[in-house]
């Protein structure tokens, strides 16, 4: 597979790009190294969220952080799906790609969630090629989220960290690791966080999450309605010794705050990547 290669987004923090926040934007651009938007948000073929995207890709290095692909599914992928986010990265050049390790998808059908696989050989099989089929479309490389999840399949026979991690050696994709899914995961299922991360290649590691979660009852629920916790800002400072700095998305999704509030978020998080990068090695 011949894929393109382009200029990286910087080790910094960037903060994911919603229509609350457009006029805000584009009259005063925050101070922040990069935005990362839906992809599937910019699917039309016209009209002002095209328009934006473009102002604001003039201004900034983007990702694209896709929900649709349902990489876990026994369905085919979507080829209409697929040839409109082809269309896009090549218009916008997107300096990442990803998706989430999840199904939505049953017989044609989505869901508006994104759903956990069992993590078993089969389950490696069908993701491996999914990826590959999408790799091989886009010319890029597919950067893999981890995900939350509230049940546990019991035919699971892979740990969540190995079978990413195998993902990585069989396709060739990066890993976007989301802190707050590690967290909400290990607080629910009283898992290691430092287990999980000790199965991750580091140089698959290409872009961290960090968002907020509720409590309800005994649950932590991955909302992306919060400021993040201090949990999980500790579990980055970690994060960043074992893996090194990485570019940075504070991911902000329901109830969205003031943009300030988001910048005062992405700042915290450069504070603590230049923290790594004056520790001498």
């Amino acid at each position: 597979m011949s894929v393109q290669h382009l200029a990286p987004i910087p080790a910094q923090a960037g903060i994911g790009l919603r229509s609350h926040h457009y006029r805000e934007i584009l009259e005063e651009p925050p101070p922040v190294a990069w935005m990362e938007a839906h992809p599937e948000n910019y699917f039309g073929e016209g009209g002002a969220p095209l328009r934006i995207l473009e102002r604001i890709r003039s201004q900034y290095p983007l990702s694209f952080h896709g929900v649709g692909l349902s990489l876990g599914a026994t369905d085919p992928i979507d080829s209409t799906h697929l040839r409109k986010l082809k269309i896009l990265l090549d218009r916008f050049q997107p300096s990442f790609v990803s998706e989430h390790l999840s199904w939505s998808s049953v017989g044609g059908r989505f869901f508006n969630d994104l759903l956990p696989l069992p993590y078993t050989e089969e389950s490696l099989e069908l993701v491996c090629d999914k990826i590959d089929q999408v790799q091989s479309v886009l010319k890029r490389t597919l950067l893999i989220e981890n995900i939350t999840r509230y049940l546990t399949w019991e035919d699971s026979s892979i740990p969540e960290g190995a079978f990413m991690a195998e993902l990585v050696k069989r396709t060739g994709c990066g890993i976007l690791l989301d802190l707050n899914n590690v967290y909400v995961n290990a607080v629910n299922f009283h898992l290691d966080p430092v287990t999980w991360f000790d199965a991750i290649p580091p140089d698959a590691v290409q872009e961290i999450h960090l968002a907020g979660f509720d409590r309800i009852g005994r649950w932590l629920v991955d909302t992306h309605g919060q400021a993040v916790y201090p949990e999980v800002w500790s579990l980055y400072e970690w994060a960043l010794q074992h893996f090194g700095p990485r570019p940075t998305l504070i991911e902000w999704d329901t109830n969205l705050p003031p943009l300030a509030v988001l910048i005062e978020q992405a700042s915290r998080a450069n504070a603590m990547l230049g923290a790594c990068y004056a520790t001498p090695a």
